[in-house]
């Protein structure tokens, strides 16, 4: 130690030992000191990972979200290639003839409701 205080220019100086009473002041002190600067930096390495594992939930959630969302579209996408498929091979005649039995259905309902509207008439002048 004399040895660095020389060498850092200090020139050796009677150094007056401390009492007893002041020692153990100083001591508390530091130990005090020390026990709230350990206290302090446990919260902050604590608050930081508790920080870590909130941001690392979240995006965990995201990315399950992400591939839930990307296994829909999937599965929708699968669903319309099915549903071209069975469009394009249904026979264009089909389209046509579902449309001339809706016209028959059409007019049959109309025959039928002039009839009940003829039948009302005539029920009506009796």
């Amino acid at each position: 130690m004399r040895t660095k205080m020389r060498i850092m220019g200090f020139r050796g100086t009677a150094i007056k030992p401390l009492n007893e009473e002041a020692a153990a002041d100083l001591g508390a002190e530091l130990l005090g000191e020390a026990t709230i600067f350990l206290v302090g930096g446990g919260c902050l390495v604590l608050e930081y990972w508790r920080q870590q594992v909130q941001q690392r939930n979240k995006e965990e959630e995201r990315r399950a979200a992400w591939d839930a969302m990307q296994d829909e579209v999937g599965r929708l996408a699968l669903a319309v290639e099915a549903l071209q498929a069975q469009l394009q091979a249904t026979p264009e005649g089909a389209l046509e003839e579902l449309q001339a039995q809706m016209r028959e259905v059409r007019a049959q309902l109309g025959a039928q409701g002039a009839s009940a509207a003829s039948r009302a008439a005539s029920a009506a002048k009796k």
